[in-house]
């Protein structure tokens, strides 16, 4: 049986959109609500991954974005750009805890989302 575990997070950054006629080519901040989830089988623990494992892994991507220009880190720093850089990265961390990356919800402030699944 498959289940699915997730865990939300929060991080603020500054970036303007490149090659875009409108407000969003200036320089601007949001608060960007970022929602992982995971998958796998239930391990002899009873849990598919510890949320402190979880937490730990996705703070790791986190902290290089929070407070962070995200313009000096990404060539046009769209939230769809954001998130599939979250997406690969996080792909790779769960590998080792033998459970698969999901989906990645990332919003930009609350009433914007982008959603990553493969």
């Amino acid at each position: 049986m498959q289940t699915f575990v997730s865990r939300e997070f929060k991080f603020d950054a500054a970036h303007k959109v490149v090659d875009y006629n409108g407000k969003c080519e200036n320089l601007h901040g949001h608060t960007y609500f970022l929602k992982v989830t995971i998958r796998g089988e239930l391990k002899n623990s009873g849990m598919v991954l510890d949320f402190a494992i979880l937490k730990k892994e996705v703070n790791k991507i986190v902290d290089q974005l929070d407070h962070k220009y995200l313009n000096d880190l990404f060539e046009n720093p769209t939230t769809e750009h954001v998130a599939i850089f979250i997406f690969e990265k996080l792909k790779k961390a769960f590998e080792k805890y033998r459970c698969d990356l999901y989906e990645v919800q990332l919003s930009e402030g609350p009433n914007n989302t982008v959603i990553i699944k493969e």
